[in-house]
């Protein structure tokens, strides 16, 4: 073979290489890179209501009534017994002191029996015990974040668990699917 012709393979071989790696980069560097992050637009805490129950306990003065000695009240019947018999005894004479002593006792006793019924109904005595009721509460637990954001000129929306902050990371361009 003709050395000139080895030498204008040679040049050619270079001159083509040359021009394929610039073509390369010419159209390399038309393609635009792909972004790595998308822009947050808004996060909007998505929240649930939940209820709790809570025990609430307060201490409260609770009046009862003591128990009476003399139940059917024969101290009261008897002293009024007593007392209505002796001012009835007081009253007229002969006949009329028998009957108004009589009448006197009746009404002494029925008074008497009375006046120990309001005095046992007012022995009370008082004491403070804890009374306790079951209260519910809701309480607001944010579930998620409802996310809009833009990549380039779109926008789009997904529900992530935590918020993005103000960028989300792509993975070649698009948004992880466990976003």
């Amino acid at each position: 073979m003709n050395t000139s012709m080895i030498k204008g393979l040679l040049i050619g071989g270079v001159v083509a290489a040359a021009g394929g790696a610039a073509a390369y980069n010419m159209v390399r560097d038309t393609t635009p890179p792909l972004p790595q992050f998308a822009e947050v637009v808004s996060a909007v805490p998505a929240v649930t209501q939940i209820a709790q129950n809570e025990e609430v306990c307060r201490d409260v003065e609770v009046v009862h009534q003591e128990t009476p000695r003399d139940e059917r009240r024969l101290a009261g019947t008897a002293t009024g017994v007593a007392l209505g018999g002796l001012i009835g005894n007081q009253i007229g004479g002969g006949n009329g002191k028998k009957i108004a002593t009589v009448v006197g006792a009746v009404v002494g006793g029925i008074a008497g029996n009375k006046v120990q019924e309001r005095a046992q109904a007012n022995d009370t005595y008082t004491t403070v015990e804890s009374q306790c009721e079951t209260v519910v509460s809701y309480v607001d637990e944010v579930v998620g974040y409802d996310v809009t954001y833009r990549i380039g000129e779109e926008e789009g929306s997904i529900r992530m668990d935590q918020d993005p902050g103000a960028t989300i990371p792509l993975v070649d361009g698009q948004l992880p699917l466990d976003a």
